[in-house]
C-alpha cells in the first residue's frame, strides 16, 4: 500500500490536531497557579494553602461541637496550628485554623454565640447579630502577654502554651469566625508580628493609618473564608502579609 504523501490532507489534518493540543497544553501550564513557594495541609474537609515562608505544621486535633436545635446532635471539626519562622528561626507568625471534617450539612443549624464590640479590639459584625449564621472579624493590634488570650480565645492560648509558642516581637491578633445555616463552619486564629502588618512609622501621620494594612488583610482573610466553604475542596488560601519577613 502506498504511504501517504507529507502534505496529503490526512497528514495535514493530524499536525494540525497535534499543533492545537500543544498549545492547550502550554495554556493550561501557564495559567496553573504557582504553588512551589507554597505550603498546603489539609485540615478537616479544608485545603489549607500558606503564603510564602517557612511554615511548619505543629498539630492536629479532632472534636465536635453541639448541634442545634437537635437534643444529640453534634458537628465534626479539625483544627490545624501552624507556624511561621524567620531567616534565624524566630517565630514570626502562628496560625490555628478550625473547620469541618467533612463536607456533610445539616438542613438547618442554629448557631449560638456573638459578635460583640470589645474596647481596643476593632470588631466587624457582617451578619449584623443574625441567629442563623456568624461572621465575625475582629482585630487587636496590640497583644501585651497572654493574658488578653487566655481570658479572650482561650484555646488558642492553650494550643500556644502546650507548643512553647512566644513571639518576641510585639505582635497583632486577627481572629475570623464564619458559620453557615447548613453547618459550615470556619475559625481562624492568627498571631503576627506586627513588622508583618505594620509598615514603619516616623511621623504622626503614619501612625494614624499604619493599623490599615493589617485590617485589610483581616477582610482578605475573612473573604478567603466565605470563598472556602462553597469550595468542593475548601480551598483556603491564607493572604501574603502586606510586609516582608524581617531579613527576608
Amino acid at each position: 500500500m502506498e504511504s501517504s504523501k507529507p502534505d496529503s490532507p490526512m497528514n495535514l489534518k493530524k499536525l494540525a490536531i497535534r499543533c492545537l493540543l500543544s498549545c492547550a497544553a502550554a495554556a493550561l501550564a501557564a495559567c496553573a497557579p504557582m504553588t512551589a513557594q507554597q505550603w498546603e495541609y489539609p485540615v478537616g474537609r479544608a485545603r489549607l494553602v500558606l503564603p510564602q515562608g517557612a511554615w511548619e505544621s505543629l498539630d492536629t486535633a479532632n472534636e465536635a461541637v453541639t448541634l442545634l436545635p437537635e437534643p444529640n446532635g453534634q458537628i465534626s471539626l479539625q483544627t490545624r496550628l501552624v507556624a511561621l519562622r524567620g531567616a534565624q528561626g524566630q517565630l514570626l507568625a502562628v496560625l490555628r485554623v478550625q473547620t469541618n471534617r467533612t463536607n456533610e450539612r445539616e438542613p438547618a443549624v442554629h448557631w449560638t454565640g456573638s459578635c460583640p464590640p470589645q474596647q481596643g479590639v476593632f470588631v466587624d459584625d457582617v451578619t449584623a447579630g443574625s441567629r442563623v449564621r456568624q461572621d465575625c472579624l475582629r482585630l487587636k493590634r496590640w497583644v501585651h502577654g497572654t493574658q488578653w488570650l487566655n481570658q479572650n480565645h482561650p484555646a488558642f492560648a492553650r494550643a500556644l502554651q502546650t507548643h512553647g509558642l512566644t513571639l518576641g516581637q510585639p505582635h497583632s491578633h486577627i481572629h475570623h469566625h464564619y458559620t453557615t445555616a447548613s453547618g459550615a463552619m470556619v475559625t481562624v486564629d492568627a498571631l503576627i508580628d506586627q513588622r508583618l502588618l505594620t509598615p514603619p512609622v516616623r511621623t504622626n501621620e503614619d501612625f494614624l493609618v499604619a493599623g490599615r494594612p493589617a485590617l485589610q488583610w483581616g477582610h482578605d482573610l475573612a473573604r478567603a473564608v466565605r470563598v472556602s466553604t462553597g469550595m468542593m475542596d475548601g480551598y483556603l488560601a491564607i493572604p501574603p502579609f502586606p510586609f516582608a519577613a524581617p531579613g527576608s
